[in-house]
């Protein structure tokens, strides 16, 4: 039995932890840490630039952050309360906002759909994002 401490291994221990293990586990630990190292002396002496072209993940990795647990429950809570905020406002205030902010159109665009002047919808936007922000001010 060969004893090791988890925290050489596993970042999320914060103080030391030592454990026996059998001797094979113990080396196929180690074996995988040097090869940890190794692998990032190769990529730095070779300068080793990740493609996105590349099909291992590593692009995904890349391009979209993982979010932990406390960032995805901040953001649900942040998204209903725009949800909310979106949904206190009268319905043509909040079709003209959802239009110009969540579909992207254009103030033109929203203005010819409805039939109306471009100024009514830019006054309707203005005064439905104030209170959007009166209501998420008092949430």
């Amino acid at each position: 039995m060969a004893i090791i401490n988890l925290r050489d291994f596993y970042p999320f221990y914060t103080h030391d932890e030592f454990v026996d293990v059998p001797e094979v586990i113990a080396a196929e630990l180690l074996a995988g840490r040097r090869y940890e190292r190794v692998h990032a002396r190769r990529m730095k002496r070779n300068n080793s630039q990740y493609s996105l072209d590349a099909e291992d993940g590593i692009e995904a990795e890349a391009v979209f952050h993982s979010l932990d647990p406390l960032e995805i429950i901040l953001f649900m809570e942040r998204f209903c309360r725009l949800c909310c905020a979106l949904n206190s406002l009268p319905e043509i205030q909040g079709r003209r906002v959802e239009a110009r902010y969540i579909l992207g159109k254009s103030k033109k665009e929203i203005a010819e759909a409805e039939g109306v002047s471009v100024s009514a919808v830019e006054e309707s936007i203005k005064r439905g994002l104030r209170a959007m922000k009166i209501f998420l001010g008092n949430f």
